[in-house]
C-alpha cells in the first residue's frame, strides 16, 4: 500500500527528556513524507517528495523541522538525535545537522517566495555546495546529470554536503572554495559560496547553531569586460526618436524606469496607475512567454514614479492599444505586420517574447538612432549609474532597482535624487540636456 503523504513513516520514538528540563515530557522525533505539486511548462503535474523530520529542540521548545531528500538519510538523522538527547548532550541535540540538510531547510524556506525558475536555479546552484562535483567539461557534467551517461562513471570530487555543521571549518570552506575555482572557474565558485553564507545563516538562526566565519582574501574573479551603457546624450537621443514614434514607448521604457527586462514584458495595465503617476513592478514573464506572478525576488515589488516624458507616452499608447481587454492586457504586447493592403495577422495583442522584443523593436531602434546596440539589460544599469553618479541617495537608488540590499547596487552597478518622483524627474532632466558624459564615464558597472 501506498504510504500516504504526511504520515508517519514509522511509529514515533519517544524518549524521556533528561533531568536538567524543567518538565518531565518525553521528547519525540518523526519522520513524515512531504509531496508539492508543481505544474510544468508542459501543463504537466510534477511531484516533490521531501521526508521530514519532525521534533521539539530540547534544549528551548521550539518546532524543528530537517528536509531530506531520501527516507533513509531522515531516518539516520532521527536516530542520530535520539542517541544525543538519551546521553544528555542536550547542546549536541541539532549536532546531527550536515550541511546538505541545511541546504534543503534552506531551499524549502525559499520555496514559494520566488518564482519558480529562480528556484530552480537556486537549486542547482547549492548542487556545487553539496556535491558530488563531477570532474571534467562542463558539457560532461550536464550530460551526467541528465541521464545521458556513456563510458566509465566519471571521478567525483565530495564537496560539503556530508559534514556536519558543528564540525565545519573556515578551512573546510576555503579548501571547497578553491577546489570549485580549479574545476568550474572563479565566478561559479563565488556564486556558490553566495549560497552557502545563505544556508549557514538560516542555520543559525533556526537551529542556533554555530556556524564558521567565511574565509577572507579569497581568489578574485577574474576581471570581466564591462557592460556598455548609454550617455545621457545617446540617451536624448533615443528618447527624442522614442517620443516621435507610437512604438517608442517600447525601447524608452527600461531607460525611464530602470525595470528588468522580464519586469517589462509582464507589466499589465491594471499595474500602471496613470492618475497617480505609479507603475507597480509585481510580477514577470518568463522567456516562453507565460507570466509568473512573483517578481525575481521579494524585494524585486516596488513602485515606481512615472515621469513627464514617460506619462505622455503611456496616455499616448493606451489610446492606441490595439486591444479592447483592459486592464488585465499587457502593455507591451506583440503588434504583428501591417502589410500593404492593410491587414494585420494574427499576433496582435499576443504575449511578446523576449526574442521578439529584443529583435524586432529594440535593435531596430537604435539602428534608427544610429548608436550603438546594447542590450535591453543595459538600459537599468544606465538607469542606476546615472541616478548613482548624479548624486541620488544609494537606499532609494536601490529602491528603485528593485534590490535586496544596496550592497548590490554599489557591487553591480556604480557608485552614488530624494524621493521618488525628485529622483525621476533629475533623471529626466540628466537625459534632456544631454548630460555630462564624464557623470558615468569612470563609474564600475
Amino acid at each position: 500500500m501506498a504510504q500516504k503523504a504526511g504520515a508517519p513513516y514509522s511509529a514515533k520514538i519517544t524518549t524521556f527528556r533528561p533531568s536538567w528540563l524543567a518538565r518531565d515530557e518525553p521528547f519525540s522525533a518523526t519522520v513524515t513524507r512531504r509531496e508539492r505539486k508543481r505544474r510544468a511548462h508542459d501543463g504537466s503535474v510534477q511531484v516533490h517528495t521531501r521526508f521530514v523530520l519532525n521534533f521539539r529542540d530540547p534544549a528551548s521548545g521550539a518546532r524543528r523541522q530537517l528536509f531530506f531528500e531520501r527516507r533513509n538519510e531522515a531516518m539516520a538523522a532521527r536516530d542520530a538525535l535520539i542517541t544525543a538527547v538519551m546521553s544528555g548532550q542536550h547542546a549536541t541535540a541539532t549536532s546531527a545537522v550536515t550541511v546538505k540538510s541545511a541546504v534543503d531547510h534552506w531551499l524549502e524556506n525559499r520555496r514559494g517566495h520566488v518564482k519558480a525558475s529562480t528556484w530552480d536555479s537556486y537549486k542547482r546552484g547549492v548542487g556545487y555546495v553539496t556535491g558530488p562535483l563531477i570532474v571534467g567539461s562542463a558539457q560532461e557534467r550536464r550530460a551526467w546529470a541528465r541521464g545521458q551517461r556513456q563510458g566509465a562513471a566519471p571521478r567525483m570530487l565530495a564537496m560539503l554536503g556530508e559534514i556536519r555543521i558543528a564540525d565545519l571549518t573556515t578551512a573546510h570552506i576555503r579548501s571547497w572554495h578553491n577546489t570549485l575555482i580549479a574545476e568550474v572557474g572563479s565566478h561559479t565558485a563565488h556564486a556558490a559560496k553566495k549560497f552557502l553564507r545563505a544556508v549557514l545563516a538560516l542555520a543559525a538562526e533556526d537551529f542556533q547553531l554555530r556556524v564558521p566565519p567565511m574565509p577572507m582574501q579569497l581568489a578574485r574573479s577574474a576581471h570581466r569586460e564591462r557592460k556598455r551603457i548609454l550617455t545621457p546624450h545617446d540617451v536624448r537621443r533615443l528618447l527624442q526618436q522614442a517620443e516621435g514614434e507610437m512604438h517608442g514607448l517600447y525601447y524608452a521604457f527600461p531607460f525611464l524606469t530602470g525595470v528588468r527586462p522580464s519586469e517589462q514584458l509582464g507589466l499589465l495595465w491594471q499595474d500602471v496607475d496613470l492618475e497617480r503617476r505609479l507603475i507597480h513592478i509585481r510580477r514577470m514573464q518568463e522567456l516562453d512567454g507565460r507570466l509568473t506572478n512573483l517578481p525575481k525576488t521579494e524585494a524585486g515589488e516596488r513602485l515606481i514614479p512615472i515621469s513627464c516624458v514617460l506619462h505622455h507616452m503611456l496616455v499616448r499608447w493606451q489610446q492606441h492599444y490595439p486591444s479592447e481587454q483592459l486592464p488585465a492586457a499587457r502593455v507591451f504586447v506583440g503588434l504583428g505586420r501591417t502589410y500593404a493592403a492593410g491587414f494585420q495577422p494574427l499576433g496582435v495583442g499576443r504575449p511578446l517574447t523576449y526574442a521578439n522584443f529584443r529583435n524586432n523593436y529594440w535593435k531596430p531602434a537604435f539602428a534608427r538612432a544610429q548608436l550603438a546596440y546594447v542590450t535591453p539589460h543595459s538600459a537599468r544599469h544606465t538607469f542606476i549609474s546615472v541616478l548613482q553618479a548624479a548624486g541620488v541617495e544609494l537606499g532609494l537608488v536601490s529602491k528603485l532597482a528593485g534590490h535586496a540590499n544596496p550592497s548590490v547596487t554599489l557591487q553591480h552597478y556604480t557608485q552614488a535624487v530624494r524621493g521618488g518622483e525628485d529622483a525621476i524627474a533629475r533623471l529626466e532632466t540628466i537625459y534632456a540636456r544631454g548630460g555630462d558624459e564624464r557623470l558615468i564615464s569612470a563609474a564600475p558597472v
